[in-house]
Protein backbone atom coordinates (compact mmCIF):
# COMPACT_ATOMS: atom_id res chain seq x y z
CA UNK A 1 0.00 0.00 0.00
CA UNK A 2 1.73 3.56 -1.09
CA UNK A 3 2.94 5.60 2.05
CA UNK A 4 -0.20 8.33 1.52
CA UNK A 5 -2.59 6.30 2.32
CA UNK A 6 -0.61 4.62 5.27
CA UNK A 7 -0.31 7.42 6.88
CA UNK A 8 -3.88 8.80 6.27
CA UNK A 9 -5.18 5.32 8.01
CA UNK A 10 -2.50 5.69 10.89
CA UNK A 11 -3.78 9.62 11.52
CA UNK A 12 -6.91 8.98 11.81
CA UNK A 13 -6.61 5.89 13.80
CA UNK A 14 -4.75 8.31 16.03
CA UNK A 15 -6.92 10.92 16.03
CA UNK A 16 -10.47 8.72 16.23
CA UNK A 17 -8.59 7.31 19.09
CA UNK A 18 -7.80 10.37 21.09
CA UNK A 19 -11.54 11.22 21.44
CA UNK A 20 -11.69 14.29 19.03
CA UNK A 21 -14.73 15.07 17.07
CA UNK A 22 -15.65 12.73 14.30
CA UNK A 23 -16.10 15.23 12.10
CA UNK A 24 -13.12 17.76 12.59
CA UNK A 25 -10.82 14.30 12.39
CA UNK A 26 -11.82 13.24 9.26
CA UNK A 27 -11.20 16.57 7.80
CA UNK A 28 -8.03 16.84 9.48
CA UNK A 29 -7.04 13.78 8.08
CA UNK A 30 -8.02 15.13 4.80
CA UNK A 31 -5.95 18.58 5.27
CA UNK A 32 -2.96 17.04 6.32
CA UNK A 33 -2.77 14.38 3.80
CA UNK A 34 -3.37 15.89 0.91
CA UNK A 35 -0.78 19.01 2.28
CA UNK A 36 2.27 16.51 3.15
CA UNK A 37 1.79 14.06 -0.26
CA UNK A 38 -0.17 16.66 -3.24
CA UNK A 39 0.46 20.04 -5.01
CA UNK A 40 -3.28 21.20 -5.34
CA UNK A 41 -5.37 23.61 -3.62
CA UNK A 42 -6.59 22.13 -0.85
CA UNK A 43 -8.34 25.23 0.05
CA UNK A 44 -10.57 25.01 -3.51
CA UNK A 45 -11.10 21.20 -2.79
CA UNK A 46 -12.49 21.62 0.65
CA UNK A 47 -14.85 23.83 -0.42
CA UNK A 48 -16.14 22.15 -3.03
CA UNK A 49 -16.03 18.56 -1.49
CA UNK A 50 -18.36 20.05 1.28
CA UNK A 51 -20.71 22.26 -0.68
CA UNK A 52 -21.56 19.14 -3.28
CA UNK A 53 -21.73 16.96 0.40
CA UNK A 54 -24.60 19.01 2.25
CA UNK A 55 -26.40 20.61 -0.81
CA UNK A 56 -28.06 16.75 -2.11
CA UNK A 57 -31.94 17.73 -2.50
CA UNK A 58 -32.19 14.35 -1.27
CA UNK A 59 -30.83 15.57 2.03
CA UNK A 60 -33.85 17.72 2.99
CA UNK A 61 -35.67 14.93 4.03
CA UNK A 62 -33.09 14.42 6.70
CA UNK A 63 -33.82 17.26 9.11
CA UNK A 64 -37.96 16.38 8.57
CA UNK A 65 -37.98 12.85 9.71
CA UNK A 66 -35.86 13.75 12.63
CA UNK A 67 -37.98 16.14 13.67
CA UNK A 68 -40.97 14.27 12.95
CA UNK A 69 -39.20 11.58 14.92
CA UNK A 70 -38.66 14.32 18.02
CA UNK A 71 -41.96 14.70 18.03
CA UNK A 72 -43.25 11.72 18.36
CA UNK A 73 -40.98 10.77 20.99
CA UNK A 74 -43.26 14.05 23.09
CA UNK A 75 -46.57 12.69 21.95
CA UNK A 76 -48.66 9.94 23.97
CA UNK A 77 -49.20 7.76 20.58
CA UNK A 78 -46.70 5.15 22.01
CA UNK A 79 -48.25 4.82 25.69
CA UNK A 80 -51.53 3.06 23.89
CA UNK A 81 -49.63 1.21 21.89
CA UNK A 82 -48.69 -1.50 24.71
CA UNK A 83 -52.45 -2.05 25.97
CA UNK A 84 -53.68 -2.45 21.85
CA UNK A 85 -50.89 -5.15 21.60
CA UNK A 86 -50.82 -7.06 24.49
CA UNK A 87 -54.19 -9.03 23.81
CA UNK A 88 -52.80 -10.28 20.27
CA UNK A 89 -49.51 -11.22 21.65
CA UNK A 90 -50.51 -12.55 25.16
CA UNK A 91 -51.26 -17.00 23.89
CA UNK A 92 -48.00 -16.60 21.51
CA UNK A 93 -44.74 -18.60 23.19
CA UNK A 94 -43.23 -15.64 25.12
CA UNK A 95 -46.59 -13.94 25.68
CA UNK A 96 -45.66 -9.91 26.31
CA UNK A 97 -41.86 -10.09 25.28
CA UNK A 98 -42.81 -9.79 22.02
CA UNK A 99 -44.75 -6.17 22.62
CA UNK A 100 -41.50 -4.81 23.05
CA UNK A 101 -40.24 -6.27 19.19
CA UNK A 102 -43.63 -5.55 17.37
CA UNK A 103 -43.93 -1.91 19.04
CA UNK A 104 -40.13 -1.46 17.80
CA UNK A 105 -41.00 -2.54 14.08
CA UNK A 106 -44.17 0.19 14.09
CA UNK A 107 -42.32 2.85 15.39
CA UNK A 108 -39.44 2.41 13.26
CA UNK A 109 -42.35 2.26 10.50
CA UNK A 110 -42.50 5.98 11.37
CA UNK A 111 -39.56 7.10 13.12
CA UNK A 112 -36.34 6.92 11.06
CA UNK A 113 -34.14 6.41 14.12
CA UNK A 114 -32.96 3.33 15.64
CA UNK A 115 -32.52 5.30 19.19
CA UNK A 116 -35.67 7.02 19.00
CA UNK A 117 -37.61 3.74 18.91
CA UNK A 118 -35.48 2.63 21.68
CA UNK A 119 -35.93 4.93 23.90
CA UNK A 120 -39.96 5.85 23.26
CA UNK A 121 -40.74 2.00 23.32
CA UNK A 122 -38.09 1.19 26.19
CA UNK A 123 -39.59 3.98 28.41
CA UNK A 124 -43.59 2.15 28.42
CA UNK A 125 -42.65 -1.56 28.37
CA UNK A 126 -39.71 -1.68 30.65
CA UNK A 127 -41.75 -0.54 33.43
CA UNK A 128 -44.87 -2.69 32.59
CA UNK A 129 -42.67 -5.97 31.95
CA UNK A 130 -41.08 -5.23 35.22
CA UNK A 131 -44.33 -5.08 37.57
CA UNK A 132 -45.38 -8.42 35.68
CA UNK A 133 -42.55 -10.45 36.51
CA UNK A 134 -40.96 -10.63 33.32
CA UNK A 135 -36.84 -11.57 33.11
CA UNK A 136 -35.24 -8.01 32.96
CA UNK A 137 -32.60 -9.60 30.89
CA UNK A 138 -35.18 -10.68 27.83
CA UNK A 139 -36.74 -7.37 28.45
CA UNK A 140 -33.49 -5.21 27.48
CA UNK A 141 -32.12 -8.10 25.04
CA UNK A 142 -35.58 -7.54 22.78
CA UNK A 143 -35.49 -3.98 22.73
CA UNK A 144 -31.53 -3.70 21.97
CA UNK A 145 -32.35 -5.72 19.07
CA UNK A 146 -35.31 -4.72 17.54
CA UNK A 147 -34.55 -1.03 18.45
CA UNK A 148 -32.26 -1.14 15.88
CA UNK A 149 -34.96 -1.81 13.54
CA UNK A 150 -35.17 1.95 13.07
CA UNK A 151 -32.50 2.15 10.94
CA UNK A 152 -33.61 -0.84 8.68
CA UNK A 153 -36.90 -0.53 8.10
CA UNK A 154 -38.02 3.06 6.27
CA UNK A 155 -38.24 5.71 6.19
CA UNK A 156 -34.44 5.35 7.50
CA UNK A 157 -32.31 8.32 8.40
CA UNK A 158 -29.46 6.08 7.50
CA UNK A 159 -30.93 5.02 4.23
CA UNK A 160 -30.92 9.07 3.20
CA UNK A 161 -27.51 9.14 3.94
CA UNK A 162 -26.27 6.71 2.28
CA UNK A 163 -28.49 7.25 -0.76
CA UNK A 164 -26.74 10.44 -1.19
CA UNK A 165 -23.11 9.43 -0.86
CA UNK A 166 -23.48 6.38 -3.20
CA UNK A 167 -25.61 8.13 -5.29
CA UNK A 168 -28.36 5.57 -5.06
CA UNK A 169 -32.41 5.54 -5.11
CA UNK A 170 -33.52 6.72 -1.83
CA UNK A 171 -37.25 5.54 -2.61
CA UNK A 172 -35.60 1.98 -3.79
CA UNK A 173 -33.53 1.79 -0.82
CA UNK A 174 -36.61 2.29 1.22
CA UNK A 175 -38.31 -0.81 -0.46
CA UNK A 176 -35.21 -2.77 -0.23
CA UNK A 177 -35.42 -2.21 3.53
CA UNK A 178 -38.93 -3.29 3.95
CA UNK A 179 -38.56 -7.49 3.74
CA UNK A 180 -35.67 -7.85 5.75
CA UNK A 181 -36.91 -5.63 8.60
CA UNK A 182 -39.59 -7.63 8.78
CA UNK A 183 -37.99 -11.51 8.69
CA UNK A 184 -35.32 -9.90 11.53
CA UNK A 185 -38.45 -8.71 13.10
CA UNK A 186 -39.51 -12.90 12.35
CA UNK A 187 -36.32 -13.74 13.61
CA UNK A 188 -36.53 -11.86 16.85
CA UNK A 189 -39.96 -13.29 17.18
CA UNK A 190 -39.13 -16.63 17.05
CA UNK A 191 -35.79 -16.61 19.48
CA UNK A 192 -38.24 -15.45 21.73
CA UNK A 193 -40.88 -17.93 20.82
CA UNK A 194 -38.60 -21.07 21.13
CA UNK A 195 -36.89 -19.64 24.32
CA UNK A 196 -39.95 -19.53 26.46
CA UNK A 197 -40.78 -23.13 25.58
CA UNK A 198 -37.00 -24.42 26.57
CA UNK A 199 -37.06 -22.30 29.55
CA UNK A 200 -40.75 -21.61 30.66
CA UNK A 201 -39.40 -19.99 33.97
CA UNK A 202 -38.70 -16.58 31.75
CA UNK A 203 -42.51 -15.87 31.29
CA UNK A 204 -44.93 -15.75 34.49
CA UNK A 205 -48.16 -17.12 33.76
CA UNK A 206 -51.18 -14.74 33.06
CA UNK A 207 -54.26 -15.01 34.75
CA UNK A 208 -56.13 -12.89 32.54
CA UNK A 209 -59.68 -13.85 30.79
CA UNK A 210 -58.71 -15.14 27.63
CA UNK A 211 -62.61 -15.46 26.88
CA UNK A 212 -62.73 -12.10 26.15
CA UNK A 213 -59.88 -11.72 23.73
CA UNK A 214 -61.24 -10.57 21.00
CA UNK A 215 -63.14 -7.63 22.70
CA UNK A 216 -59.54 -6.40 24.06
CA UNK A 217 -58.11 -7.00 20.73
CA UNK A 218 -60.56 -4.39 18.79
CA UNK A 219 -61.13 -2.31 21.89
CA UNK A 220 -57.20 -1.37 21.61
CA UNK A 221 -57.17 -0.78 17.64
CA UNK A 222 -57.47 2.92 17.98
CA UNK A 223 -54.70 3.36 19.80
CA UNK A 224 -52.73 2.27 16.80
CA UNK A 225 -55.06 4.43 14.18
CA UNK A 226 -52.12 7.29 14.55
CA UNK A 227 -49.22 4.89 13.24
CA UNK A 228 -52.04 3.70 10.30
CA UNK A 229 -52.18 7.15 9.18
CA UNK A 230 -48.42 8.51 9.60
CA UNK A 231 -47.48 5.02 7.90
CA UNK A 232 -50.63 5.22 4.77
CA UNK A 233 -49.10 9.09 4.46
CA UNK A 234 -45.25 8.36 4.27
CA UNK A 235 -45.40 5.11 2.34
CA UNK A 236 -48.43 5.45 0.78
CA UNK A 237 -47.85 9.08 -0.90
CA UNK A 238 -44.18 7.78 -1.68
CA UNK A 239 -44.57 4.24 -3.22
CA UNK A 240 -47.86 5.52 -4.92
CA UNK A 241 -46.44 8.50 -6.99
CA UNK A 242 -47.98 11.08 -5.72
CA UNK A 243 -44.54 12.72 -3.49
CA UNK A 244 -40.91 11.98 -3.54
CA UNK A 245 -39.45 10.58 -0.23
CA UNK A 246 -38.54 14.78 0.48
CA UNK A 247 -42.06 15.37 0.06
CA UNK A 248 -43.33 12.63 2.07
CA UNK A 249 -41.10 13.61 4.99
CA UNK A 250 -42.35 17.30 5.09
CA UNK A 251 -46.38 15.17 4.44
CA UNK A 252 -45.62 13.22 7.77
CA UNK A 253 -44.42 16.08 10.04
CA UNK A 254 -47.62 17.83 8.88
CA UNK A 255 -49.67 15.00 9.65
CA UNK A 256 -47.97 14.60 12.95
CA UNK A 257 -48.61 18.07 14.13
CA UNK A 258 -52.04 17.85 13.52
CA UNK A 259 -52.39 14.04 15.40
CA UNK A 260 -50.52 15.64 18.25
CA UNK A 261 -52.79 18.28 18.13
CA UNK A 262 -56.32 16.44 18.13
CA UNK A 263 -54.56 14.43 20.81
CA UNK A 264 -53.90 17.46 22.54
CA UNK A 265 -49.96 16.78 23.23
CA UNK A 266 -48.96 19.92 21.28
CA UNK A 267 -47.67 23.30 22.44
CA UNK A 268 -44.91 25.40 22.22
CA UNK A 269 -42.90 23.91 24.59
CA UNK A 270 -42.59 20.63 22.91
CA UNK A 271 -42.42 22.53 19.61
CA UNK A 272 -39.95 24.23 20.96
CA UNK A 273 -37.80 20.93 22.55
CA UNK A 274 -38.12 19.21 19.09
CA UNK A 275 -36.82 21.83 17.22
CA UNK A 276 -33.80 22.28 19.33
CA UNK A 277 -33.51 18.55 19.69
CA UNK A 278 -33.86 18.85 15.24
CA UNK A 279 -31.19 21.37 15.10
CA UNK A 280 -29.01 19.59 17.23
CA UNK A 281 -28.82 16.07 15.68
CA UNK A 282 -29.12 18.11 12.25
CA UNK A 283 -25.90 19.93 12.69
CA UNK A 284 -23.78 17.07 13.70
CA UNK A 285 -25.32 14.65 10.48
CA UNK A 286 -24.53 18.47 8.66
CA UNK A 287 -20.17 18.32 10.17
CA UNK A 288 -20.16 14.56 9.81
CA UNK A 289 -21.34 14.15 6.03
CA UNK A 290 -19.20 17.19 5.13
CA UNK A 291 -16.15 16.08 6.58
CA UNK A 292 -16.68 12.74 5.03
CA UNK A 293 -17.30 14.30 1.68
CA UNK A 294 -14.01 16.28 1.55
CA UNK A 295 -12.15 12.88 2.86
CA UNK A 296 -13.84 10.88 0.64
CA UNK A 297 -12.20 13.43 -2.44
CA UNK A 298 -8.49 13.53 -0.35
CA UNK A 299 -8.57 9.55 -0.13
CA UNK A 300 -9.06 9.84 -4.21
CA UNK A 301 -6.33 12.07 -4.77
CA UNK A 302 -4.05 9.84 -2.53
CA UNK A 303 -5.23 6.93 -4.44
CA UNK A 304 -6.46 4.81 -1.90
CA UNK A 305 -9.44 3.30 -2.80
CA UNK A 306 -7.26 1.67 -5.52
CA UNK A 307 -4.73 0.36 -2.75
CA UNK A 308 -6.84 -1.29 -1.20
CA UNK A 309 -8.53 -2.58 -3.70
CA UNK A 310 -5.99 -3.99 -5.32
CA UNK A 311 -4.97 -5.60 -2.29
CA UNK A 312 -8.28 -7.63 -1.68
CA UNK A 313 -8.07 -8.51 -5.12
CA UNK A 314 -5.16 -9.65 -4.61
CA UNK A 315 -6.16 -12.24 -1.76
CA UNK A 316 -8.38 -13.67 -4.09
CA UNK A 317 -11.12 -14.21 -2.38
CA UNK A 318 -14.70 -15.34 -3.64
CA UNK A 319 -17.60 -12.64 -3.18
CA UNK A 320 -19.08 -14.60 -0.31
CA UNK A 321 -15.21 -14.29 1.59
CA UNK A 322 -15.36 -10.62 0.49
CA UNK A 323 -18.37 -9.89 2.34
CA UNK A 324 -17.42 -12.29 5.03
CA UNK A 325 -13.91 -10.39 5.51
CA UNK A 326 -16.19 -7.08 5.48
CA UNK A 327 -18.54 -7.99 8.52
CA UNK A 328 -15.69 -8.40 10.56
CA UNK A 329 -13.87 -5.06 9.88
CA UNK A 330 -17.48 -3.47 10.27
CA UNK A 331 -17.72 -5.38 13.58
CA UNK A 332 -14.32 -4.16 14.48
CA UNK A 333 -15.64 -0.13 13.61
CA UNK A 334 -18.47 -0.31 14.97
CA UNK A 335 -17.02 -0.94 18.37
CA UNK A 336 -15.08 2.45 18.35
CA UNK A 337 -17.16 4.39 15.88
CA UNK A 338 -21.23 5.14 15.94
CA UNK A 339 -22.87 4.07 12.42
CA UNK A 340 -23.12 7.32 10.72
CA UNK A 341 -19.09 7.53 10.73
CA UNK A 342 -19.06 4.21 9.54
CA UNK A 343 -20.90 5.00 6.61
CA UNK A 344 -19.47 8.33 5.70
CA UNK A 345 -16.26 7.14 5.95
CA UNK A 346 -15.84 3.64 3.72
CA UNK A 347 -18.02 3.83 1.16
CA UNK A 348 -15.74 5.46 -1.02
CA UNK A 349 -13.72 2.30 -0.39
CA UNK A 350 -15.53 -0.30 0.17
CA UNK A 351 -18.32 0.65 -2.77
CA UNK A 352 -16.27 -0.29 -5.74
CA UNK A 353 -14.74 -3.88 -4.31
CA UNK A 354 -18.49 -4.73 -3.83
CA UNK A 355 -20.09 -3.99 -7.21
CA UNK A 356 -16.59 -5.30 -8.73
CA UNK A 357 -17.87 -8.71 -6.61
CA UNK A 358 -21.47 -8.72 -8.41
CA UNK A 359 -23.41 -7.11 -5.89
CA UNK A 360 -25.25 -3.92 -6.76
CA UNK A 361 -25.53 -0.80 -4.34
CA UNK A 362 -28.95 -1.66 -3.20
CA UNK A 363 -28.12 -4.51 -1.58
CA UNK A 364 -24.87 -3.05 -0.16
CA UNK A 365 -26.71 -0.22 1.16
CA UNK A 366 -29.19 -2.51 2.93
CA UNK A 367 -25.76 -5.12 4.33
CA UNK A 368 -24.36 -1.63 5.42
CA UNK A 369 -26.91 -0.58 7.50
CA UNK A 370 -27.03 -3.81 8.68
CA UNK A 371 -23.83 -3.93 9.93
CA UNK A 372 -24.49 -0.20 11.22
CA UNK A 373 -26.91 -1.53 13.32
CA UNK A 374 -24.43 -4.14 14.75
CA UNK A 375 -22.54 -1.28 15.97
CA UNK A 376 -25.98 -0.19 17.90
CA UNK A 377 -25.58 -2.77 20.44
CA UNK A 378 -21.69 -3.12 20.29
CA UNK A 379 -19.86 -2.04 23.30
CA UNK A 380 -17.97 0.87 24.28
CA UNK A 381 -19.70 3.10 22.00
CA UNK A 382 -23.60 1.17 20.91
CA UNK A 383 -26.01 3.86 21.40
CA UNK A 384 -28.73 2.14 21.98
CA UNK A 385 -26.87 0.71 25.02
CA UNK A 386 -26.61 3.76 26.09
CA UNK A 387 -30.12 4.23 25.56
CA UNK A 388 -30.80 1.02 27.73
CA UNK A 389 -28.86 1.95 31.12
CA UNK A 390 -30.44 5.25 30.67
CA UNK A 391 -33.73 3.99 31.37
CA UNK A 392 -32.78 1.44 33.91
CA UNK A 393 -29.65 2.41 35.55
CA UNK A 394 -28.28 -0.95 34.74
CA UNK A 395 -24.40 -1.41 34.09
CA UNK A 396 -23.43 -1.18 30.86
CA UNK A 397 -22.19 -4.94 30.93
CA UNK A 398 -25.57 -6.28 32.37
CA UNK A 399 -27.01 -4.66 29.25
CA UNK A 400 -24.47 -6.05 26.68
CA UNK A 401 -25.05 -9.23 27.88
CA UNK A 402 -28.67 -8.75 27.05
CA UNK A 403 -27.91 -7.53 23.85
CA UNK A 404 -25.53 -10.50 22.88
CA UNK A 405 -28.31 -12.69 21.16
CA UNK A 406 -29.80 -10.60 19.43
CA UNK A 407 -26.52 -9.61 18.00
CA UNK A 408 -25.59 -13.25 17.10
CA UNK A 409 -29.18 -13.36 15.42
CA UNK A 410 -28.49 -10.26 13.06
CA UNK A 411 -25.21 -11.65 12.46
CA UNK A 412 -26.80 -14.95 11.05
CA UNK A 413 -29.11 -12.82 9.14
CA UNK A 414 -26.44 -10.36 7.87
CA UNK A 415 -25.06 -13.73 6.01
CA UNK A 416 -27.96 -15.35 5.03
CA UNK A 417 -28.92 -12.02 2.93
CA UNK A 418 -24.95 -12.55 1.86
CA UNK A 419 -25.94 -16.23 0.60
CA UNK A 420 -29.59 -14.84 -1.08
CA UNK A 421 -29.22 -11.24 -2.22
CA UNK A 422 -32.47 -11.32 -4.07
CA UNK A 423 -34.02 -11.46 -0.54
CA UNK A 424 -33.18 -7.86 -0.64
CA UNK A 425 -33.51 -6.98 -4.45
CA UNK A 426 -36.50 -8.81 -6.17
CA UNK A 427 -38.79 -5.90 -4.03
CA UNK A 428 -37.11 -2.89 -5.15
CA UNK A 429 -37.05 -4.39 -9.06
CA UNK A 430 -40.66 -3.94 -9.10
CA UNK A 431 -41.14 -0.44 -8.78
Amino acid sequence: MPLPSIVAILSLLAILASGAWVALGLMGVGIFSLEVFRTIPVEKLLAQSIWNGISSPELLALPLFILMAELLFRSRFIDGMFSALEPWVRRLPGALLHTNILACAFFALVSGSSAATTSSVGRITISELDARGYDRRLTLGTLAGAGTLGFLIPPSIVMIVYGVMSQTSVLKLFTAGLVPGFLLTACFMTFIAVLSKLRPGIVPQGTSDNSRIWHERLQGMPSLLPFVVLIGSILGSMYGGLASPTEAAAVAVIVTIVLMALERSLSLAVLKAAAVGTARTVSMLGLIIAAASFLASAIGFLGMPQAVAAFINGMNLPPLGLIVLLMLVYIVLGSFLEGMSIIVMTIPIVMPLVVHAGYDKIWFGVFLILMVELAQISPPVGMNLFVLQGLTGRPLSSVVRAAFPFFLIMLCFVFFLAVFPQVVSFLPQLL
